[in-house]
């Protein structure tokens, strides 16, 4: 059982670095790219082969590296004003505290 989960383990390790998805941002948006132009006829004839029928696969625009930035900008965003909230937060707290014990 082992050697068999190890094996597919592996050679799911070697798919992913073969088609790039262990590359960079670029790399992994073009295998993006391809699996979405192979995946919709696979699907399709795997589903008429058995005799399912699916609906239509939505169509969406994704790409890896314009949410990579995005998300660095955002983090990079919040941590920038961290200390002004920090001092902001802080300044509530005590006028909260000090109503508190009037």
């Amino acid at each position: 059982r082992f050697v068999i989960k190890g094996g597919l383990a592996g050679a799911a390790v070697y798919v992913a670095y073969d088609q790039g998805l262990l590359g960079s941002g670029k790399q992994g948006a073009e295998a993006l790219k391809k699996a979405q132009a192979a995946l919709p006829p696979a699907i399709q004839e795997w589903t008429s082969y058995i005799g399912w029928e699916l609906p239509p696969t939505p169509k969406f625009d994704f790409s890896p590296s314009d949410s990579w930035n995005k998300g660095v900008q955002t983090v990079m965003a919040a941590l920038s004003v961290a200390p002004t909230r920090a001092c902001e937060y802080t300044r509530e707290g005590w006028k909260y505290v000090k109503d508190l014990v009037k």
